[in-house]
């Protein structure tokens, strides 16, 4: 990977949770290029596995690592092994997170006709458990590994925690109420981190990607034929730049925030990586 600029985290140890996934991976190489060693922590073990091998096979430093980010038991199992194998933690980036079809209401508005509409989701019917679990995915998988490996790095100097964050949490998007107010809350939690862990030397911030195709969302914004849904064009249509973003535009967003010389004085901000879409207010 060609880095936008260079850093030096040679001796950094980088935890990334949901490390198997399409932007993770990618900062995890990205990070490894600078230097850094790299545990890859995902529920998903053969897909960090195979990030891992790929990155190593270009020459950086990463471990797999099985870890599911809302039980604690099996973060301290993770953070065990990653100390034994790499050291103390000096870099979080909580990445895992996502949205569920269970939490996802089938109508962008509620029409009268749609209460008597057998089938349909709407607000109404939306799965509790569905909503529980998108909004814990999200926040406390963000909440849990920060208490787990925030520990290694209290005391200690260039300590920084990166949380992902999203347009959501500026403007919440149609349909994805649960995805919506976790990401909001991810957010809000990054700025009480900030000010929390301030007196210890930890720096916490967060990135928030506009939209980005993904394994995950590619159903959403595109249709089988690779052509662009109606979703997609309304998000086109709101953002500026008049494209979907490329996932190594994210890099350069990270690569700053975990630079104690380029931001060391950077601490609880929400950085928009979006082609303007939260600045536009659609005239």
């Amino acid at each position: 990977m060609k880095l936008p600029f260079k850093i030096n985290l040679k001796n950094k140890v980088v935890v990334v949770t949901g490390a198997g996934g399409v932007l993770c991976s990618m900062f995890a190489e990205a990070l490894a290029e600078a230097g850094a060693k790299v545990a890859l922590l995902d529920l998903n073990y053969d897909a960090a596995k195979k990030v891992s091998d790929d990155i190593n096979g270009k020459g950086g430093i990463t471990i797999p690592v099985k870890a599911n980010v809302l039980e604690k038991q099996s973060l301290l199992e993770a953070k065990a092994a990653v100390n034994k194998k790499l050291g103390k933690c000096d870099i979080l980036i909580n990445g895992a997170g996502g949205n569920n079809p269970r939490a996802t209401t089938a109508k962008e508005y509620l029409y009268p006709e749609d209460m008597d509409t057998e089938g349909l989701v709407t607000f109404f019917n939306l799965d509790p458990q569905g909503v529980e679990f998108v909004f814990n995915l999200n926040f406390i998988g963000t909440l849990l590994p920060t208490q787990v490996f925030a520990e290694d790095m209290v005391g200690r100097e260039g300590c920084t925690i990166i949380n992902i964050s999203s347009m959501n949490a500026f403007t919440p998007l149609t349909k994805i109420p649960a995805y919506s107010g976790a990401k909001a809350a991810v957010s809000n939690f990054t700025q009480w981190l900030a000010v929390h862990f301030s007196k210890v030397g930890i720096r916490v911030n967060a990135i928030a990607p506009g939209f980005f195709i993904t394994k995950q969302n590619e159903a959403l914004l595109l249709n089988k034929d690779g052509s662009f849904t109606e979703r997609s064009r309304k998000i086109l249509a709101a953002t500026p730049m008049d494209r979907f973003g490329k996932p190594e535009e994210l890099i350069g967003a990270l690569l700053y925030l975990v630079d104690e010389r380029s931001s060391g004085f950077v601490n609880g901000v929400v950085l928009p990586v979006d082609g303007g879409f939260s600045a536009y207010s659609g005239v």
